[in-house]
């Protein structure tokens, strides 16, 4: 699946905990240099925030009218 702005676009709503972070995760492991991952969760992740600054990542998250948290995830520009 990808979306207009991202390469790679895992849907983790009806997950539950860990699985929404160990797939990101996962699939970080494999995005090219210029890629982009868009997460859809059903609330803040905080922990991959953490998880995202100690491995060199950026990332933008937006709030959706039906309570979805979408993340766009993309290597830190150095």
């Amino acid at each position: 699946m990808t979306h207009p702005r991202a390469d790679v676009v895992i849907d983790a709503r009806d997950l539950e905990p860990p699985e929404p972070l160990v797939r990101t995760m996962e699939a970080l492991d494999h995005l090219e240099p210029a890629g982009k991952l868009l997460v859809l969760l059903p609330r803040e992740p905080f922990p991959l925030y953490r998880a995202l600054e100690i491995n060199g990542f950026s990332w933008q998250t937006e709030h959706q009218a039906d309570g979805t948290v979408t993340v766009l995830i993309e290597h830190r520009r150095q």
